[in-house]
Order: C-alpha cells, then sequence, then structure tokens
C-alpha cells in the first residue's frame, strides 16, 4: 500500500510543483553541511553552504522523517531526477529564473523515507548550487545508507552526456528538456552493477580537440586539460584524485576528434597515449577500458578503433595490463535517433546491455 500511495504522488509531481522564493520557507531547513547529506560526484565545496558541480551524475542522497521533501537551489539551474523510497524516479525541473524551492514529496507515509537526487544535464553554462532541503516542522535526517564499494568513473562526451536521448527526433537541436544523463548507458551499467560513479563527460569533447576544431588541435578546451579540475571550464580548484579512487575508470572519447573531416590521426594517437599516461598516474589501481562507439561508423570507426587497438598495446608492451577495450555495435537508426542523431533512449538501453556482462566478468562483480 506504501508503494502506492507514494506512486501516486510522485506521478502528480511530475508536471513540475514549484514554491517560488519570494514565500517562507515553512518546516526544518535542512543546510548542505549536515553531515547526514551524502554527496557523490565532482563537488566544490568552497563554500559549503553552496556547494557547486557542473558535471552530469552529481548526486545528493538523503534519508529523513516525516511526509514532505522540497529541495532549494539555485535558480534556473537545470533538471534533477528524484526517487522516493522504491517509487518511479521523476523529472525535476529548476529552470525557472526565480525559483529555487521545488517540492519533490508531499503526504507522504509518515515513518522514515530515502531521498536520491541526480543532476543529469550539463551545467557548465547553467552553473548549478545545491542550497538545502526543506522537511516537516520538527522532522530530521537520518544517516544516509551505506554507499557501494564498487566505484566507477566514467569519461566521456555527449554520448555519456545524454545529449538529446529524450527527443525523438534526429534532426532537433540540443535542448537541456531532452538531455537525460540517468537514463544513458554509464548509468543504467552503474545501477545494474550495484557501483557509485563519478562522471567526467562534456558533450563536444575530444582528447587533442573538440567537435569542429582546427585540424592542430584545441589543447585548451579538451579533456586532457578539463580532467585535472573539479568542475568543466573552472580552474578555481584542482580536482583532489584521493576524494574519489575508483577500481574501474571507463573511457568513451574520440568521436569528436574525429567528426569532422580535417582530423590528424597522427596528433589524436599522441593525445590519447598522453591521456591514458594522464588517467594512469591518477588512478594506479584501476582498471581502464576504452570505449569506442556507438556514433562513429565507416572510416572514422577504423580509425578509432585502430588508434585505441594500439595504444592498448603500447600499454602492455610496458608492463600496464590493466588496460582493456571494449567496442558498442554502432547504432544504425533501428532504435530511433535523439537529438542531433545521438543515441536514444532504447540505443542507451543496449549499450548497457552490452556493456555489463563485459565488466560483470572483468570486475568479477
Amino acid at each position: 500500500m506504501k508503494r502506492t500511495i507514494i506512486a501516486v504522488f510522485v506521478t502528480l509531481l511530475t508536471i513540475g510543483l514549484q514554491a517560488s522564493t519570494t514565500l517562507p520557507l515553512k518546516g526544518t531547513v535542512i543546510k548542505p553541511t549536515d553531515q547526514n547529506i551524502q554527496y557523490v560526484g565532482r563537488i566544490c565545496f568552497d563554500n559549503p553552504e553552496r556547494p557547486r558541480f557542473t558535471y552530469p551524475g552529481t548526486q545528493i542522497t538523503a534519508r529523513f522523517t516525516g511526509t514532505s521533501l522540497k529541495l532549494v537551489a539555485k535558480p534556473h539551474s537545470g533538471y534533477y531526477m528524484a526517487q522516493i523510497d522504491d517509487a518511479e524516479p521523476f523529472k525535476v525541473s529548476l529552470m525557472g529564473q526565480r525559483d529555487s524551492v521545488v517540492t519533490i514529496a508531499t503526504a507522504l507515509p509518515q515513518g522514515e523515507h530515502l531521498c536520491r537526487l541526480m543532476y543529469v544535464v550539463e551545467g557548465y553554462e547553467l552553473k548549478p548550487s545545491f542550497w538545502g532541503l526543506v522537511l516537516d516542522e520538527g522532522a530530521h535526517l537520518l544517516p544516509p545508507p551505506d554507499l557501494s564499494e564498487r566505484m566507477i568513473e566514467f569519461i566521456g562526451n555527449s554520448i555519456t552526456c545524454g545529449y538529446g536521448n529524450e527527443s525523438t527526433m534526429a534532426p532537433d537541436p540540443f535542448e537541456y528538456e531532452t538531455e537525460n544523463h540517468f537514463f544513458t548507458y554509464a548509468q543504467l551499467t552503474t545501477r545494474a552493477l550495484q557501483a557509485q560513479a563519478h562522471v567526467v563527460a562534456r558533450s563536444g569533447i575530444g582528447v587533442y580537440r573538440s567537435y569542429g576544431g582546427p585540424k592542430e588541435g584545441t589543447p585548451e578546451n579538451v579533456m586532457t586539460t578539463e580532467y585535472e579540475y573539479t568542475n568543466l571550464y573552472d580552474r578555481s580548484e584542482r580536482w583532489d584524485f584521493n576524494r574519489y579512487q575508483p577500481q574501474l575508470v571507463c573511457i568513451n572519447l574520440g568521436t569528436n576528434d574525429l567528426s569532422t573531416n580535417n582530423y590528424d590521426v597522427t596528433l589524436l594517437k599522441a593525445a590519447y597515449k598522453k591521456f591514458l599516461k594522464q588517467v594512469r598516474q591518477h588512478n594506479p589501481n584501476a582498471k581502464i577500458v576504452l570505449l569506442c562507439g556507438s556514433m562513429l561508423n565507416g572510416k572514422e570507426l577504423g580509425i578509432a578503433k585502430t588508434i585505441m587497438n594500439e595504444v592498448v598495446d603500447e600499454a602492455h608492451q610496458k608492463g600496464d595490463h590493466e588496460v582493456y577495450r571494449f567496442d558498442f555495435t554502432p547504432q544504425n537508426g533501428s532504435l530511433g535517433f535523439g537529438a542531433s542523431w545521438h543515441p536514444s533512449l532504447q540505443q542507451h538501453q543496449k549499450m548497457a546491455d552490452e556493456l555489463i556482462p563485459f565488466l560483470r566478468q572483468l570486475m568479477q562483480w
């Protein structure tokens, strides 16, 4: 009965109930500094009461008492997926210019509840930050569930971000409302493996040049530069890699380097070798998997596979035998397309279905 009640109000909330910041906050206000709030992802705490982040997949988890929950966050900062207890997850919008308080749950049965929030769009332009939670008067947070000891890092581009995966029209342009990282191969895989994941991904980014960049490369904004920092295109804080040491790193890059026909194969290979060395330096004990696909095809797909195979072979020759390769099946339209010919929701599910057994065997998870 409890699950049925929760499912009903969650369905109602998907229409986007919001409360204006001009209204006083009634209830128990929980600050971001509360020790019972659980965070996952690259998050900058330079202002502990306004933790900020840019990457999709950033998660905030809270276990609470009472019958309701509100999220307080920066206005016009994007979209979250929320899940209360075991009910179906639903999307929460913070795209209003002035609204910073969003009702996540109401009319819950009295008792203990669990809320999981995931930021599901790219935030480097929206600059999201978390400002806290509001509970019923007299309610409080409880210690969160233990995090999984299985730790993954996904490094990627628009495919990993979930660019346009909620669109059904290939010619559609990028829109925040049709990007949903929650339903990407990365998060589907993470949940299937009962793991936790950090995500470092941005649409259009490459290894030696980003989408449409010159043949000689764009060294100022590729993954080799951005990987070092907590937030994308923000040099105020270098990421402390000791905060998160995954057992598994999955890299899905190269599509943008080869996206327009003025690439340099030699430069791409050199940059991929450099980036692998960089990732290994920061993650000395991780298994690293170089992923290829699913948007490349033809000549460029062959080039990408050859480069990655050569990079892996060279790593093995130098004594690093914990570097691996995996190829997704190239998309062909049979499962539809998302915006700008990106993978659809169905394509992401297929990608996850292919990757999960490979990683399960590799990691013995």
